[in-house]
C-alpha cells in the first residue's frame, strides 16, 4: 500500500512540475533573418550567385526595383551588356519573346518585364510561379518554369507565362523555352 501511495505521489508531482515554455526560434532560424545576415546571395538555377532576388523567391517580381537597376539602359540588350562581372539582374534577350507576347496581349513588353522574366528563369524553382504587373501597360504576368533540361552544354528551361490585360478582358497563355547564355542572359527559343 505504501508503495502505491509513493507511486501516486510521484506521478502527481511530475504532473504538477512546471514545464518549460516554448522559446523563441534560435538566431539561426529563418524567422530571425539568418539568410540575410549570413548568406546574402541567392543561388540561381545554374549555380550563379545573385546579390538580390527582387522578390522572385517569394513569388512576386519587384518591378520598381528592377526598373531602378535598368533605369539608364536602352532595352534589355544594352542592360545585359553592362557590367558583365556582376550584373544585378538576369535578362531575357531576343525580340521573339516580345513579338510573341506582344501579339498575344496586344501590348509591348518592356525591359522591366524582360528582366522579371530573366530573373524568374534564373531563380524560381520548377512549378514556382512568379507574378508581376507592368504599371505602364497594366498587364499582369504569371511566369512558371515547368521543366529544366540541357540543350548541348546550355542550361534551358521550359516555362508558361499567363498574361492578363489591364482590363482583365483578355487572358492568354504563352509556352516558351529559354536557354541560358553567358552571365545571366536567357535567350528565348522559338
Amino acid at each position: 500500500m505504501k508503495a502505491t501511495r509513493l507511486a501516486l505521489i510521484a506521478v502527481v508531482s511530475v504532473a504538477l512540475a512546471p514545464l518549460p515554455a516554448p522559446a523563441e526560434p534560435p538566431p539561426h532560424a529563418k524567422a530571425h533573418g539568418w539568410r540575410k545576415k549570413n548568406d546574402p546571395n541567392y543561388v540561381g538555377y545554374t549555380g550563379k550567385k545573385w546579390a538580390k532576388d527582387y522578390g522572385i523567391i517569394a513569388g512576386k517580381c519587384n518591378t520598381a526595383a528592377v526598373g531602378a537597376v535598368l533605369g539608364g539602359t536602352v532595352g534589355a540588350v544594352v542592360g545585359s551588356r553592362a557590367n558583365k562581372e556582376d550584373r544585378p539582374v538576369a535578362i531575357v534577350l531576343g525580340t521573339a519573346i516580345g513579338a510573341v507576347i506582344g501579339a498575344k496581349i496586344g501590348e509591348a513588353i518592356d525591359q522591366s518585364d524582360r528582366a522579371c522574366m530573366g530573373h524568374s528563369l534564373e531563380l524560381a524553382g520548377v512549378k514556382k510561379t512568379v507574378v508581376w504587373t507592368n504599371n505602364t501597360t497594366g498587364v499582369t504576368y504569371r511566369l512558371t518554369p515547368t521543366r529544366d533540361f540541357k540543350q548541348g552544354d546550355q542550361a534551358c528551361r521550359e516555362f508558361v507565362t499567363e498574361l492578363n490585360s489591364a482590363k482583365g478582358k483578355k487572358k492568354d497563355k504563352v509556352t516558351g523555352v529559354a536557354c541560358r547564355r553567358g552571365n545571366g542572359e536567357w535567350v528565348f527559343k522559338t
